[in-house]
């Protein structure tokens, strides 16, 4: 084996360069050379406590998979992190691996952490191009289970159950599997066909797929078992987008972002012969900080936008998004607008001819700008107006990116399924709700949250539903 890379930095991940990436949606980080990757595995010390496992989680065995990379066995590699994850190319894309994995691991102290998450999408990428293999699954146990929904917990807990023999068929309310995978990740961070890859591969392990079928509407939870199921796990995401509730919001040209990334990302609004129209060209105001406002606003740039602003209440410091997100923002020219607040959405009127096509559409939106006090519950300092510093920023599409909570359908189909004041269903450990047979998982249960954080949900609520049935 070569010997150990003591370098205090990660091998740098190549990129396409600013200018032409803010005018295409091919894909900005280009993933590791063989080369590089092997470089970046020698930095691993293979500690013996392995404290990255202990921030991953779905718990992978890293320096396992790491070791096999080092061997030269990728196909090993990508076999110890298939027994964790059955999404990995996904997540070695999207995971926030530097505050997880990343975040605990020894070479950090005094440097840079293991570049994990480049080495798991390495691993991944080489495994879809060289094989067409899928996980081993045990021999079929009779036991049937349903899934609402094809986001990542659905899609981990499917896969950690057909493992195990059970027959597993997964409903999905749209007319493509992968969920925000698919609907609010842009082609640019995640191209779709790596996500149809892994459902692919899910449906080599016996996993059907069913779209287009809302549950709470086309079937209902109480259906599901009388059509035999013997557990539901619910993972339906958190689609319901909120709003400020200023003046406005109605106006033409204000999208939730939802709406935005799902023109954009699954039904392809960007293309010349798409149906579906979306915003190309203007002045676009995101409203939000966190990932999927940076996912807003570099579309918009894509989509031919001549200006796009950040509008964000609290600081630089404060700001939720990813770190590598931000900074990619900035090279491609987003311009942040921190500590302001928008108070009013300005739409175009003309009393004289209430037919006029223009009536309605955003014209700019008034804010006002902030200074940050008190820490909050969460510890952060909250903002809180300046009077008389109120602005009006030029702009004729609004995104609005402040967070999103769990569609009430399914609550309100399901007997017995108690929620919190959020919406959000309520569960104990390994995902049981107060529905015998009912588990849930990711968004559903907690709001938005990250990708990983739904696919450990989905993976311990497989745990639970196998010993529910087991047992039972």
């Amino acid at each position: 084996m070569a010997k150990a890379n003591m370098s205090p930095n990660k091998n740098p991940m190549p990129t396409l360069s600013a200018e032409e990436r803010s005018h295409s949606f091919s894909e900005v980080a280009l993933g590791y050379s063989a080369e590089a990757a092997l470089d970046e595995a020698l930095r691993c010390l293979d500690c013996k406590n392995m404290p990255c496992v202990s921030g991953c989680p779905v718990n992978i065995h890293i320096p396992e998979f790491i070791r096999k990379i080092k061997e030269g066995d990728l196909e090993g590699a990508y076999e110890v992190i298939s027994r964790s994850s059955s999404l990995p190319a996904v997540c070695g894309r999207v995971c926030p691996q530097e505050t997880q994995c990343e975040a605990k691991c020894v070479r950090g102290i005094k440097g840079e952490p293991v570049g994990i998450g480049r080495l798991e999408r390495f691993v991944a990428d080489w495994h879809n191009m060289h094989s067409d293999k899928a996980p081993a699954c045990a021999a079929p146990n009779g036991h049937r289970v349903a899934v609402v929904g094809s986001g990542p917990s659905g899609l981990t807990c499917a896969g950690d159950l057909a493992k195990l023999g059970y027959s597993v068929s997964v409903f999905e309310a749209l007319h493509a599997a992968g969920g925000v995978l698919v609907y609010g990740i842009p082609e640019f961070r995640l191209p779709k066909a790596i996500v149809k890859k892994e459902v692919d591969n899910l449906t080599k392990m016996g996993v059907e797929i069913r779209t287009n079928v809302i549950i709470g509407k086309t079937l209902t939870v109480d259906e599901l078992f009388d059509m035999g199921f013997e557990a539901v796990f619910i993972g339906s995401g958190a689609g319901l987008p909120s709003f400020m509730g200023i003046p406005g919001e109605s106006s033409k040209g204000v999208y939730s972002a939802n709406e935005f990334l799902t023109r954009s990302n699954l039904m392809k609004a960007y293309l010349d012969n798409s149906d579906t129209p979306i915003m190309k060209g203007g002045r676009v105001a995101v409203v939000g900080g966190g990932n999927v406002a940076m996912d807003a606003a570099r579309v918009a740039k894509r989509l031919g936008a001549d200006e796009v602003y950040i509008v964000y209440r609290r600081s630089m410091d404060e700001l939720p998004a990813r770190r590598e997100e931000v900074e990619h923002a900035m090279e491609e020219g987003i311009r942040f607008m921190l500590l302001s607040n928008p108070t009013e959405i300005l739409a175009y009127e003309n009393p004289d001819n209430p037919r006029d096509a223009r009536r309605g559409s955003v014209t700019g939106m008034r804010c006002i700008k902030m200074e940050l006090g008190e820490p909050d519950e969460r510890g952060r300092r909250r903002p809180r107006e300046i009077p008389g510093s109120e602005f009006t920023l030029d702009v004729d599409t609004v995104v609005m990116s402040i967070g999103t909570s769990p569609n009430p359908l399914i609550k309100s189909t399901t007997r017995g399924l108690e929620v919190n004041s959020r919406g959000g269903i309520i569960v104990t450990e390994g995902g049981k709700t107060s529905r015998e047979g009912v588990y849930a998982g990711g968004d559903a249960v907690t709001g938005a949250a990250t990708v990983i954080s739904a696919m450990g949900a989905g993976k311990a609520a497989a745990e639970a539903i196998d010993r529910y049935i087991m047992n039972k």
